[in-house]
């Protein structure tokens, strides 16, 4: 069309009002003239067409009331190019049997290049088509520019490109005379599927071709309106349904290789893969469906199958650390709607830790009693004096004693190092993610409770990193233990009872000076008060005080000697007030200490009651300890001993050689009871270093024995330890009878708990008051229902509660 045609001559009007019609002008020849133009304009030759004249033809059939044999006769024009550009350009290149595949693969090698050059070249047509027109429907938008302002308002139909776009529509994309339609849906498909399956496609013509789609709405109202879509219609359904077919299919055949993460892996990249689709080439309204499609044919069904895949599931994951490989499980199983997969994830985590803590108490069930016969002390290598041993003493290796002890310490750093792999994992892998958190601390608790000697354990392990004479840990690896150790002192129910035990373990090492560093003691027992309260650690902290006071006394005791005369021992005595320190601690041990420590005991027992008025004094000769230097025939020796044993060593002081003393005299000279008295021999006659002879020999002392002085003893040591002692690790008697202790304590516990509730409330149902008992004393231990049951039954009989003419119903009784 000329340049004229939208312009006029500078100097003269736009546009020249139009020319009434006189007789030689008629309709018919301005129609024919006007379609000519159409025509020419469809072929690409409107740089002939002079655009004023044409504008005046439509403008005068409108004015003249001709406006519907305009508008139709348009579309008429139109419709048979489109026909004509779909014969010439479109249907020779229809692919060869693009509609039969399936959403399964389609093939590689040549036979995929082929189809997508195939599909390419179809592409290509329809958008060439569909250039060619809608550059015509510009053009004739132009010239019938007053058709569209007058008529088409006024006769409610599409402006005139709006129309050009229906007809497309309904004579190229839903031809009734061509399958353009299901070449072109069935292309589309494939060319994506091609790309699924590895192979290069033009990206860009078939983001035209969608464009096309997206652009033409589904009827003339939709078109006008900006209604719904030929994407949305047409293709996105179809698309869909094929991908699900597809991503069905594939993930049953990546399930058979028995991979996980290799699945996963590809999961997360066809979701990357399909998402970058609908970014280039389809629209972004698929993409949220088409996620989710992936998510509920990839992932959902698949869950347990993923996390349980033998050789390469989640244990698996675990076992090696593969930290990227499970963050990507999470992140994946995220995507799975109403935390589905999140849930999934935790139960099979916890389901994990559960195992390992089964197989880890397990093994610790394994290790050796502290003695043969499983209920007797033995000989511990640590060199603590047992303050509770009773009964016949039989001999036990030092190695299974260790082994022993060995055995609950690598339970616990078990525990731990699986607590810091799992630790790791959730910071690493699950992001910190606080409900993936609580499933490992339940999992963690679970099994550490299920192993009923778990607060002994804790308590041991805390007491080999706080006492001396162990590797030598700075105070930065001892701060990170005792820090880790709360950590799992958290998960025990029995709380109750690692205090017991606890209570035990520093009185050993405050008593025999074992503690390596005063700060990491009083460090721990702050972190226990921060954890439970001050009711918790009271009485370690008293024992400390103890400890304080002890020392300053002795300092005192020793400045007394300097006024009032000195003793034949050098004397050091810790003062403990009974409440504070373990009854099987301070239980008072009947002994006879001799001439030379009687005088000894007897100047601190002057210079205690100078001091103090109304208290009273009950020596405990099992706690105590002694260096003697003791002169033998090779040479002399300097022994660290038991305050028993010293005793013992002294009746040999005035024998005569080779003079013997029976089991009965000895025990009618120092009045020990025969367990005490049994072991002190055992560890002086029949142990490693053997200063005193037994008659018979044998590794049993019965009352029918006799003892001498072993004079030819030879050791390359000139310092020797000799102390009889029990493992560390309870025996089954042991553990019976801490168990009834702590079964006492709890007894006293509930019923305080339930006289304070009431005393509180007044009245309260019985489900009521368990309940609150329940959960008074859940941070300390976890009572049973019948134990609670019981206690108030009790209580009812010594009348501190009275049940109420209400069924169930219980009144305080001040």
């Amino acid at each position: 069309m000329s340049s004229s045609m939208g312009s006029a001559r500078r100097g003269k009007p736009k546009m020249r009002p139009p020319r009434k019609l006189g007789p030689e002008t008629s309709i018919k020849d301005t129609w024919t003239k006007l379609s000519a133009a159409i025509r020419e304009i469809q072929n690409h030759n409107a740089s002939k067409l002079s655009f004023e004249e044409h504008y005046r033809y439509a403008h005068t059939m409108v004015l003249f009331k001709h406006g519907d044999q305009l508008y139709n006769g348009t579309k008429e024009l139109v419709a048979e190019h489109l026909d004509q550009l779909a014969q010439e350009i479109i249907v020779p290149t229809f692919p060869r049997s693009s509609g039969t595949h399936g959403a399964g693969r389609l093939g590689g090698g040549a036979e995929a290049v082929e189809r997508a050059m195939e599909g390419d070249r179809f592409l290509k047509a329809v958008k060439q088509v569909w250039e060619d027109h809608t550059g015509s429907m510009r053009k004739l938008q132009a010239v019938l520019k007053y058709m569209d302002k007058v008529y088409t308002a006024a006769a409610e139909v599409p402006m005139i490109y709006e129309a050009g776009m229906s007809l497309f529509l309904n004579r190229i994309i839903r031809s009734t005379k061509y399958p353009i339609h299901t070449h072109l849906i069935a292309t589309l498909l494939s060319q994506v599927q091609l790309e699924r399956d590895g192979e290069t496609i033009t990206r860009s013509t078939v983001r035209e071709c969608v464009d096309i789609l997206l652009r033409l709405g589904v009827d003339e109202r939709a078109q006008r309106e900006g209604g719904r879509n030929v994407y949305l219609a047409d293709f996105e359904p179809e698309f869909l349904r094929r991908s699900a077919e597809f991503y069905a299919a594939e993930a049953v055949e990546m399930l058979e290789t028995g991979d996980a993460p290799n699945y996963l892996r590809n999961v997360e990249r066809r979701l990357a893969e399909e998402s970058g689709r609908s970014s280039h080439y389809l629209s972004s309204l698929t993409d949220p469906p088409l996620q989710q499609l992936l998510v509920e044919h990839l992932l959902t069904p698949h869950l347990n199958s993923i996390l349980y895949m033998p050789g390469t599931g989640l244990v698996t994951m675990v076992d090696h650390d593969r930290i990227p490989d499970l963050r990507r499980m999470y992140t994946l199983f995220l995507r799975v709607p109403m935390e589905v997969g999140k849930d999934a994830l935790r139960i099979a985590l916890r389901s994990d830790i559960e195992e390992r803590g089964k197989a880890i108490n397990e093994a610790a069930e394994q290790m050796p009693l502290a003695g043969p016969s499983g209920d007797q002390p033995g000989m511990d290598v640590d060199g603590e004096a047992d303050p509770k041993g009773k009964g016949k003493a039989k001999a036990t290796t030092p190695s299974s004693a260790a082994n022993a002890l060995s055995s609950a310490l690598r339970w616990v750093q078990d525990v731990l190092n699986l607590k810091d792999k799992f630790d790791t994992m959730l910071e690493q892998a699950f992001s910190g993610d606080k409900t993936v958190q609580t499933s490992i601390n339940e999992a963690f608790q679970s099994f550490i409770n299920l192993n009923p000697r778990a607060p002994e354990y804790l308590s041991l392990y805390i007491d080999e990193h706080l006492k001396k004479g162990t590797k030598a840990k700075s105070d930065d690896e001892i701060e990170l233990a005792l820090e880790k150790t709360i950590i799992l002192f958290r998960f025990l129910t029995d709380k109750d009872k690692f205090e017991r035990y606890y209570k035990i373990h520093l009185a050993r090492r405050l008593l025999y000076g074992r503690s390596a560093s005063d700060d990491a003691e009083r460090g721990m027992v702050a972190k226990l008060k921060v954890e439970m309260g001050f009711q918790f650690t009271q009485k370690l902290e008293g024992m400390f005080t103890d400890m304080r006071i002890s020392a300053e006394s002795g300092n005192a005791f020793r400045n007394y000697l300097g006024r009032h005369g000195s003793i034949p021992v050098e004397l050091s005595v810790n003062v403990l007030t009974a409440s504070y320190w373990p009854q099987t601690i301070v239980a008072s041990s009947p002994c006879t200490f001799g001439p030379l420590l009687a005088e000894a005991t007897g100047a601190y027992q002057k210079f205690y009651d100078s001091r103090h008025s109304g208290r009273r004094l009950t020596w405990q000769g099992a706690l105590g300890s002694a260096d003697v230097r003791v002169r033998f025939k090779a040479r002399s020796h300097d022994l660290n001993v038991s305050t028993h044993a010293l005793i013992v060593l002294l009746l040999f002081e005035e024998v005569e050689d080779e003079q013997t003393l029976s089991y009965l005299d000895i025990k009618s000279a120092t009045n020990l009871p025969d367990g005490d008295l049994q072991r002190t021999l055992q560890s002086l006659a029949c142990g490693k270093f053997r200063v005193l002879t037994k008659i018979p020999k044998g590794r049993d002392v019965n009352p029918t024995d006799k003892f001498a002085f072993n004079d030819g003893f030879t050791s390359p040591l000139a310092r020797i330890k000799i102390m009889q002692v029990a493992s560390k690790v309870e025996s089954n008697k042991e553990r019976e009878d801490t168990q009834e202790q702590v079964d006492e304590e709890r007894r006293h516990m509930v019923e305080a708990c339930i006289v304070r509730v009431m005393k509180n409330r007044k009245q309260m149902s019985h489900n009521d008051l368990i309940s609150e008992v329940a959960h008074q004393l859940s941070t300390r231990f976890m009572p049973s229902v019948n134990l609670i049951k019981k206690r108030i039954e009790g209580l009812i009989d010594r009348e501190y509660l009275e049940r109420t003419g209400d069924i169930g119903v219980y009144r305080y009784l001040a």
